[in-house]
Formats: C-alpha cells, sequence, structure tokens
C-alpha cells in the first residue's frame, strides 16, 4: 500500500463545477482507494492504494469523478515521497531568493519536453522568475506583480494539464501528509 496525494483541478470555483469534501471521498471509496483525507475545500486529497502506476490511478479517478459529478476534473497525482522532494525544493527556491512577493508552484500532470522547458523559463523578467523542476513549474513573483493575479508571466498556457498552489499550501500539505 502507498501513500499518494492527489490534486484536482478547478473544483469549487463557481456555481457549476462543485464538488465538496464529502463527495470527493466517497467517489475515492467507490473507486477502492482508502485512508482518504482532505485538506480544505480546494482539491488536495491523501490517499492510499495498492496501484503503483500513477497514470492509471489518475485515470482511476479521473473515470470516478467524471461519473459522480458529470463533469471532467482533471487529477495529478505524487506519491507522497515524490511531493516530499517538490516541497524542499520549492522551500530551497523561495530561501535563495529573499523578498518574493509570492510563489506559486504549478503541479503537471506530465513532465515538459526540453524545448517547452525553455520557453516556460524564457517568460522571466521583471516581475518574478519561472523555473521548471520535474513536474512542478515555479513561479518566483517580486513585488511589483498585482495581487490576486497567479500568472503575470503568461507561462501556465505552456504548461499543459495541471493545477497550482501556493508555497504555503505546498509545504503545509508536505508537512501534514509526508
Amino acid at each position: 500500500m502507498t501513500t499518494y496525494l492527489a490534486f484536482l483541478r478547478a473544483v469549487n470555483l463557481g456555481p457549476t463545477r462543485k464538488f465538496p469534501k464529502g463527495d470527493i471521498m466517497r467517489a475515492m471509496t467507490d473507486a477502492g482507494f482508502t485512508d482518504i483525507a482532505t485538506h480544505i475545500n480546494s482539491g488536495n486529497v491523501r490517499f492510499d492504494s495498492t496501484m503503483r502506476s500513477r497514470a492509471k490511478i489518475e485515470a482511476t479517478l479521473e473515470k470516478a469523478f467524471l461519473a459522480d459529478r458529470g463533469f471532467e476534473v482533471p487529477t495529478i497525482v505524487f506519491s507522497a515521497a515524490e511531493f516530499a522532494a517538490l516541497a524542499a525544493e520549492a522551500s530551497a527556491l523561495s530561501a535563495e531568493r529573499p523578498g518574493l512577493a509570492r510563489h506559486y508552484v504549478y503541479l503537471l500532470k506530465d513532465e515538459l519536453p526540453a524545448t517547452v522547458i525553455e520557453e516556460v523559463e524564457a517568460t522571466s523578467g521583471d516581475l518574478g522568475e519561472m523555473v521548471v523542476r520535474g513536474r512542478a513549474a515555479h513561479a518566483l513573483l517580486r513585488a511589483g506583480y498585482e495581487d490576486g493575479v497567479v500568472d503575470p508571466l503568461r507561462a501556465a498556457k505552456l504548461l499543459g494539464v495541471g493545477t497550482n498552489r501556493n508555497l504555503n499550501v505546498v509545504t503545509t500539505l508536505a508537512a501534514k501528509w509526508c
């Protein structure tokens, strides 16, 4: 049995994509996952599974969520060990850049090709820096970016399927679940 973390994209953001924590947990239990826990109502889930294939886990969850909700819920999965390493790297990136105004971590379904990584990192400028590491892209934003704007560097459209969390959520989940 392995512990995983799943990040659901675009749930509970508006009136038509509601997916309460209890319903997420029920759908996952019905799909065969165990020891399920959620953190806040924004699609952060810890669970155990005997499945070893990340792609199979994601496909199983997405199928269960579609059947339950009637809309697609892109799901990004990391093992607890992978996520702990990602969180440690995110913390190190922030520590190396004192005075950051904000640090968003884009959690990606797939690693990006080298050419796309170059494009993403080339969006860096006066407002901040994009750094890609494995299945995580870090938006390291400096003072002056517009508060409330998640993608001021315009890199998100290059990232493929993913979802983002701020550094505080990433490190909190790693401490709590990894």
